[in-house]
């Protein structure tokens, strides 16, 4: 009888200190484009003025060139994605046992926890875990959400 598969994520394999120290990350505030062969850079600040179709075509034609971006002055502030990033640590830091409580590989479900491979049926693959939240509006998914760690 063969042995069902585990749920592995990634966190499971890396050693505790593969995650940098918060010290250690670079300053969300100064993100900036060295040269063209980085990742694109998209400015928002006019994203509501007269540049904003420059703005939508500079975010199409990174999605088709590269598919995938950064982006800066999106009016988040710096508090808010730091807070969401020490909860995202701490989730990703949690028992297996406790984040598999999230897990499905239902792509129809609005908060989920899987992984960017089948784990049914691939052994080696180019994996990458993610929670992934539905969050508009908060009042209609915020009830799915993980509850633990207790300050998600």
């Amino acid at each position: 009888m063969a042995t069902p598969a585990t749920k592995l994520l990634l966190i499971d394999r890396v050693p505790n200190n593969y995650i940098r120290p918060q010290a250690d990350r670079p300053n969300l505030t100064e993100v900036e484009a060295s040269d063209a062969s980085t990742i694109p850079l998209i400015d928002l600040q006019g994203l509501f003025g007269p540049n904003r179709d420059d703005i939508i075509r500079q975010i199409g034609k990174a999605c088709r060139r590269d598919g995938f971006f950064q982006i800066k002055n999106h009016g988040i502030p710096e508090e808010v994605v730091q807070a969401i990033m020490n909860i995202a640590e701490e989730f990703f830091r949690l028992p297996e046992s406790e984040r598999l409580k999230n897990y499905s590989d239902d792509p129809s479900k609005s908060t989920r926890l899987s992984t960017s491979f089948n784990i049914k049926t691939e052994k080696v693959s180019n994996w990458r875990d993610f929670l992934r939240l539905h969050c508009y509006t908060l009042e209609e998914y915020m009830h799915e959400w993980p509850t633990n760690p207790p300050s998600f």
